[in-house]
Parts: C-alpha cells; sequence; structure tokens
C-alpha cells in the first residue's frame, strides 16, 4: 500500500512539473480532438519499426521510454536496446545502424562525436554547430530540450570548505586530491582533459575509475575527495553536496538532441515522427527531467512507469 501512494505522489508530482508551461492539452479526461482511431492520430501504422538505444545512466532510460511511449501511442512500432554504453559506443551503433536513433546531449556530440574542443558562447550555438554535423553525416535532429544536464564536479560539503572550494579553478591550488569518474571522463575535453588545459588541474589530482552511480556513496564514505556528477542528479537536492562552478563553460552546454539516421526519419513519415519526438521533448523542463530521475533514483521507480506518468498526465500517453 505504502509503494501505491508513493506512486501516486509521483504521478500527482509530475502532472504539476510537466504541465505548468502547455497551453493547448486544457481539455482533460476523455475530451480532446478527434478520435483515437483517426490516421491522423496514429501516423505510425504501417511504417516500419524505429529501433531506439539509450545510453548506461538513469536520465537515459527515462528519455528512452518517453520516446518509446509516445511513439507507441501514435502507432509506431518501436525496438527498445536500453543501456547500450557511453557515447563513444553508443554513437557507433548508431553509425553502424545497428541502432536507428538515441537521446544525446548537444555539448557531448560536438566534444566527443565531433572531437571539436571549443567553448561555444551559448547553448543555441552548440546546438547549431552540432545539428549541421549530423547532416553532413546523415543524421537529423530534434527540437532541443529546455532542459540543460552537464557534467559537473561535486564534493561534500565539508571538503569544500577545508579546501575553499568554490570553482573548478580553485582544485589547482590545493593538495593532492581524488577525483571519481566513469573512464570515459579522463580523456574527454568536458571532462579531466579539459579541466587540465582550461583550470590547470592537473599535477594535484589523481583519478579514480568508478561505475556510474557510485558517485555519490564514494563521497559519503571518503573513497574519493571529489566526483564527477550530472547536474540534473536527484542526489544533489539533499544539500550534503557542493558543485563546483564551472566559469570557463568547459563542461560545455548540455540539452537534449533525439538524433536518427536521415534514412529511417525519412521511412518513418519525416516530420510527423518528429512531431511527436518533439511533443515530448518541449515538456522537459528544468524542474520536469531531475523529477523524473528522483523517482528513479531515490523512490526506487522503473523508469517505464515514471515515464508512462508524465506522458498520461500531459496528455501523450
Amino acid at each position: 500500500m505504502a509503494r501505491l501512494f508513493a506512486l501516486l505522489a509521483v504521478t500527482a508530482m509530475l502532472f504539476v512539473v510537466g504541465c505548468g508551461g502547455d497551453d493547448n492539452e486544457s481539455s482533460g479526461g476523455g475530451g480532446g480532438t478527434g478520435t483515437s482511431s483517426s490516421s491522423s492520430d496514429q501516423p505510425g501504422a504501417g511504417k516500419p519499426a524505429v529501433t531506439i538505444g539509450t545510453k548506461d545512466f538513469t536520465e537515459e532510460f527515462v528519455l528512452g521510454q518517453l520516446y518509446k511511449q509516445a511513439l507507441e501511442a501514435k502507432g509506431y512500432k518501436v525496438n527498445y536496446k536500453e543501456n547500450i554504453g557511453a557515447t563513444e559506443i553508443i554513437d557507433k551503433a548508431l553509425t553502424s545502424k545497428q541502432i536507428d536513433a538515441y537521446p544525446e546531449y548537444t555539448g557531448v556530440s560536438q566534444s566527443v562525436v565531433f572531437k571539436q574542443d571549443a567553448l561555444p558562447k551559448s547553448p543555441e550555438e552548440t546546438q547549431q554547430i552540432v545539428k549541421d554535423e549530423y547532416e553532413k553525416r546523415g543524421q537529423s535532429v530534434s527540437d532541443a530540450t529546455p532542459f540543460q544536464d552537464t557534467d559537473a564536479i561535486a564534493t561534500t560539503k565539508e571538503f569544500a570548505e577545508k579546501n575553499n572550494l568554490n570553482s573548478v579553478a580553485d582544485l589547482k591550488d590545493i593538495p593532492p586530491f581524488t577525483l571519481g569518474a566513469r573512464p570515459e571522463f579522463k580523456n574527454r575535453f568536458n571532462g579531466l582533459k579539459g579541466m587540465a588545459q582550461v583550470y590547470g588541474v592537473k599535477d594535484n589530482v589523481k583519478f579514480k575509475q568508478l561505475a556510474l552511480g557510485l558517485q555519490y556513496p564514494s563521497l559519503d564514505k571518503g573513497d574519493v575527495d571529489t566526483a564527477n556528477v550530472f547536474s540534473t542528479d536527484a542526489q544533489l537536492a539533499s544539500g550534503k553536496y557542493k558543485v563546483l562552478e564551472d566559469p570557463k563553460g568547459v563542461f560545455g552546454f548540455q540539452n537534449v538532441y533525439f538524433v536518427i539516421n536521415k534514412d529511417k526519419l525519412d521511412a518513418l513519415g519525416g516530420q510527423q515522427f518528429m512531431d511527436v519526438i518533439n511533443s515530448v521533448n518541449k515538456l522537459l523542463t528544468d524542474k520536469a527531467m531531475p523529477a523524473m530521475n528522483a523517482a528513479v533514483d531515490l523512490d526506487k521507480k522503473k523508469p517505464a512507469d515514471v515515464a508512462k506518468a508524465f506522458l498520461q498526465a500531459n496528455n501523450l500517453g
């Protein structure tokens, strides 16, 4: 019974968060325009299946389920491949046609996929750079999400106070310390490589490889002094941790694009298909996405259930 009440509470929370900025969904219940059986409401009917992959962490699992379920509600057939791996792995799955599409972060695309060690001045500049590069390579992208999820460096408040830490730049002046992160962080520009080049954090840092999900327990136990985290992590709301500022933008602007091979997009109906993705993306705000992450990581809900609650609350499920 407690679990039921908790799920109902999560559903109510997601309804408030998701619908706050929506203008045209006022006729709730069984209303709406048209009928669910009309061909215009089922643009996916008769189209080939689409294979959607995700990377290897909670937010990607939620995003994948949101896209999967929203598309299925519009008649599309979806093959879903969760937890494929980091960008370096899943991008190869995309280009080799093992998958047709997946959600990716714009700054990661620029730095990792297209290997550009640059510091764009705005989210919009990053988005345009990445969109142009994908188009050259035969991929299309959706509208970008309102929310961003950037890499960040976090530590306990005690460690930050002891070492007078406010920004990443402050790390170069402290005694030797450990930084825990997933393995790919070590060689990425929007990772330890960029921290060394831009902030001079190199001689006093010892890198410790951590699997995703172990950052916060490792900080709590003192196994590492600092850790790479994501800015939308639910754990940051606890008040136990200090997130260091990134004044020079090493970690970039990180809105989400749904990236899809253009030949498959054309086969799926082009803009009709992308309209479904964009209808989800426009609701993914800086409040909505962390709330869904928290429902999974803290309340231990399944990503599929959290996505379903969000979509139904917003008349997309």
